[in-house]
């Protein structure tokens, strides 16, 4: 029995910073599903969600979570900027141009970072961290429960954004064909503009909501969770939203049961070892599906 509820309070931590890892993925998939563009700054973004956190609360005393009043719409319209300024001068460019540009752009914001920061790990540390709330035989952290909520929220408003407006189905549109997207009127240039603001958008959400549970670093950080978020994507399935879900959920399961039951110091170890696994069992991932060429 104890080992029953062990085991569930194991799969609920899981699947809670799952979601979180979740909402990585979903904006790195959401950029590549539009734009073809791999963005290797995403895990910036994350950090930069982090650490306007962290800023909000050392200035104002903000809850993290209050913070994304502010670091919402900035991180929207950031996004814009960038992909304004940067990425819309390389769409007819080579795929390696974009994806050396967003390498550059993860240089560019660790460093900036790391002048404004200093070198320090930052946390945030909230009145109920310690706090739980019983769920049956299990109990869930205050923190790990706002963190699924605000992911939950986050998702859900995307999903209605891309089904139930005409924005969303523009940019579904421009997703599985960019040409005739155009030819049925679609401004596709604003279209990537807007992909590219709401996927900064949710990164920086994820951010902010993972700044109580880790300490960010400028330089370090971002590597971490941009390889988290290849790691979701292909774990689910290149290019598709629902998938991504899944292999953020999976990569939360995986990494906290390993931790538990094998070697906790090897924790991020076991999700990359699942992403191999999946890469030489099912290469097109465990909820996408395979094309047959002819």
């Amino acid at each position: 029995m104890l080992d029953f509820i062990a085991f569930a309070q194991n799969l609920s931590n899981g699947l809670l910073i799952g979601g979180v890892y979740a909402l990585v993925g979903v904006g790195l998939t959401l950029i590549f599903g539009v734009m073809r563009t791999i963005n290797f700054a995403h895990g910036d973004f994350v950090v930069l969600g982090m650490y306007s956190a962290v800023l909000f609360n050392l200035v104002l005393g903000w809850d993290p979570y209050l913070s994304l009043v502010i670091a919402m719409p900035v991180g929207f319209l950031t996004g814009v900027l960038i992909e304004r300024l940067m990425l819309a001068r390389l769409v007819e460019a080579p795929a390696e141009a974009s994806m050396l540009a967003t390498l550059g752009l993860s240089l560019v914001i660790g460093n900036t970072l790391l002048l404004t920061f200093g070198g320090e790990p930052q946390s945030v540390q909230v009145s109920y961290a310690a706090s739980t709330i019983a769920v049956g035989p299990v109990r869930i952290s205050v923190v790990l429960l706002l963190a699924g909520l605000a992911t939950a929220l986050a998702i859900i408003g995307l999903y209605l954004v891309l089904e139930r407006t005409e924005i969303g189905r523009a940019i579904r549109g421009t997703s599985e064909n960019r040409l005739g997207a155009e030819l049925v009127g679609i401004n596709t240039t604003r279209i990537h503009s807007i992909v590219f603001g709401l996927s900064v958008m949710l990164a920086m959400i994820a951010g902010a909501t993972l700044i109580p549970l880790l300490f960010a670093t400028p330089t370090t950080t971002g590597a971490i969770f941009t390889l988290k978020a290849f790691v979701v994507t292909v774990l689910g399935g290149l290019g598709r939203i629902g998938a991504a879900i899944g292999g953020g959920l999976l990569l939360g399961v995986v990494e906290v049961l390993g931790a538990s039951y094998l070697a906790s110091e090897y924790r991020d170890a076991y999700g990359l070892i699942a992403f191999l696994l999946i890469l030489l069992l099912r290469p097109e991932g465990l909820f996408g599906s395979s094309v047959k060429r002819v």
